[in-house]
């Protein structure tokens, strides 16, 4: 069995600034190897995995890059918790650039600029982590260079805003924030927020949880949305960010009959 899983394993590449990168197992690695090459140059590692712990158990959770490549953050997770902690270098150097960020659970990165990036995660619960219900999910944004202590809740702190998951992301040309809230796997409400204004408030695309919604892209204020609100087999919309409720929205590609 062993000699059927022995052979070299690579992942489909991509750019992150001047570098492209790639995961590779050379067997019979525990964990893939992030590797990185720029032009022809031959590939380095850049982040291997395996040297994270003596004993092997501690895994690489994320991994997610500034616009310009510039900086990286990614998660590890320590023997299967699914607690993270987020770790911030340079990618030039390699170096960690400032303290780790803990109590991190169900979340990506996604970055805003090089200033900062937003994450998720819960009220660390008292007693076991094991077994402790943890069910409101939050979004904070961390400053790079402040303590985690001084992060901005920007989704989650009170009880209307009480979800079991919570989730944001920047869109690509960093304009907006968008914030996807859900009680279960299925249904989600969507909001979003324009960077651009210091005095921006979240505004709700869809205000509740009865269908899956969302954003695909934008090109400047346009968004285009994924959706089966009222079309099980899922439709595409267009609509203005600043009016995006859905009696604005407009059919892209409008829903199909089911076959």
């Amino acid at each position: 069995m062993e000699k059927l899983w022995n052979y070299e394993k690579i992942s489909a590449p991509f750019t992150e600034g001047d570098y492209t990168y790639f995961y590779k197992n050379n067997g019979l690695q525990n964990q893939y190897v992030v590797y990185r090459k720029k032009g022809n140059e031959e590939a380095e590692v850049f982040l291997d995995p395996n040297t994270f712990s003596e004993d092997g158990t501690t895994s690489l959770a994320g991994l997610r890059f500034t616009k310009d490549g510039s900086l990286a953050a990614y998660l590890i997770s320590e023997g299967g918790s699914d607690w993270r902690k987020a770790i911030v270098m340079n990618t030039e150097t390699r170096e960690v650039v400032e303290d780790t960020l803990v109590d991190i659970k169900f979340s990506g990165i996604s970055w805003k600029g090089n200033d900062g990036f937003y994450y998720s995660s819960y009220d660390k619960p008292e007693g076991s982590e094991l077994s402790a219900k943890t069910d409101q999910h939050k979004v904070y944004y961390h400053k790079l260079g402040t303590s985690q202590s001084q992060d901005e809740l920007v989704y989650g702190g009170i009880p209307t805003e009480k979800h079991r998951y919570v989730g944001a992301s920047v869109t690509e040309d960093e304009k907006y924030l968008v914030i996807s809230a859900s009680v279960s796997t299925s249904g989600n409400k969507l909001f979003i927020r324009d960077l651009e204004d210091p005095n921006g408030l979240l505004i709700p695309i869809v205000n509740d949880t009865d269908s899956d919604t969302y954003i695909i892209e934008n090109v400047g204020s346009k968004l285009y949305i994924v959706t089966n609100r009222n079309a099980p087999n899922q439709k595409i919309v267009t609509v203005d960010a600043k009016n995006p409720s859905p009696e604005n929205w407009v059919d892209f590609i409008p829903k199909r009959k089911m076959c």
